[in-house]
C-alpha cells in the first residue's frame, strides 16, 4: 500500500509494479466490495503484462461480503470526494509511470467511476475500460463527451443494472463528443460481474479472457 496526497488530504491505494520497474500506468477501481482481493489480484495482473497498477481504496480499509452492506456503502460514497481522491491516485500513478498518459480500468461501480474520471481528467486519461459499469448515483451523470481517450465497454447480455441498453447509450454518449474510438462489447449469455472470479456463480471463464486478452491489447495500443 502507498499513501498519496488527495486535495489537501491522505488517500491511500494498492500498487503493484512490474518486474522491469516501470510500464504505463493503469488505475484500477473497485467494485462495491471495497479493495478486495480480486481488485489486489487484478492489479497483480496487470503488472505480470507490464503496467503499473494502482487501485485507490475508496472504502478507506473497509470491505464487505454481503449485498445490502455493499449497497450501503455504495450510496453513502460521496462522489465528490471520491473523484478528488481517484484524480490525486491518478497524478501519483503519473510520477510511478512511463509514457504521457494512464489508462483507467473499472468493475461495476468502479466502472462507472472510471468514466467519471476519463471525463473530468481528460487532461490524462488516454484508455478507459470499464467492465460492466454505470453510474448508481442519481443526478450525476458525467459529461461523458468530455471523455477524450480511447473506450473500451465490457457488458454483460444478462445484466439488468449495466445493461446492453445502458452500455449502447453511453457508447453513443461518448460519440456525440466527436470521440470515435468507443468499442463496446456484449458478451453473449453472461451475468453481472462475469469478471470476477471469486464468484463461481457468476463468473464465465471464456469471456473473462477474451475481455482480458481485449483489455491488454486496448491499453498497450493506447498507452505505449
Amino acid at each position: 500500500m502507498i499513501e498519496f496526497p488527495s486535495n489537501g488530504t491522505t488517500g491511500e491505494g494498492y500498487l503493484a509494479t512490474p518486474a522491469g520497474g516501470s510500464g504505463p500506468g493503469v488505475i484500477v477501481i473497485q467494485e462495491w466490495w471495497g479493495l478486495v482481493d480480486h481488485i489486489i489480484d487484478v492489479c497483480d495482473r496487470f503488472a505480470v503484462e507490464g503496467f503499473v497498477a494502482l487501485a485507490p481504496d475508496l472504502y478507506h480499509g473497509k470491505k464487505v461480503s454481503e449485498p445490502d452492506e455493499a449497497g450501503k456503502e455504495m450510496m453513502a460514497l460521496r462522489l465528490d470526494k471520491a473523484a478528488k481522491e481517484m484524480s490525486g491516485a491518478l497524478d501519483a500513478l503519473r510520477e510511478r509511470s512511463s509514457g504521457a498518459g494512464v489508462g483507467v480500468v473499472g468493475f461495476c461501480m468502479g466502472g462507472g467511476l472510471a468514466l467519471v474520471l476519463a471525463a473530468q481528467r481528460n487532461d490524462a486519461v488516454r484508455a478507459v475500460v470499464p467492465f460492466y459499469g454505470a453510474i448508481p448515483w442519481e443526478g450525476v451523470q458525467p459529461d461523458y463527451t468530455a471523455i477524450k481517450g480511447g473506450l473500451l465497454g465490457h457488458y454483460a447480455e444478462k445484466d439488468e443494472w449495466a445493461s446492453p441498453e445502458v452500455a449502447r447509450k453511453l457508447e453513443a454518449q461518448v460519440r456525440e463528443g466527436g470521440n470515435e474510438d468507443v468499442t463496446v462489447h456484449i458478451y453473449p449469455g453472461t451475468d453481472h460481474a462475469f469478471f470476477n472470479d471469486t464468484r463461481p456463480e457468476v463468473y464465465a471463464a471464456e469471456a473473462s479472457r477474451l475481455a482480458w486478452d481485449r483489455t491488454i491489447e486496448f491499453l498497450r495500443s493506447r498507452l505505449a
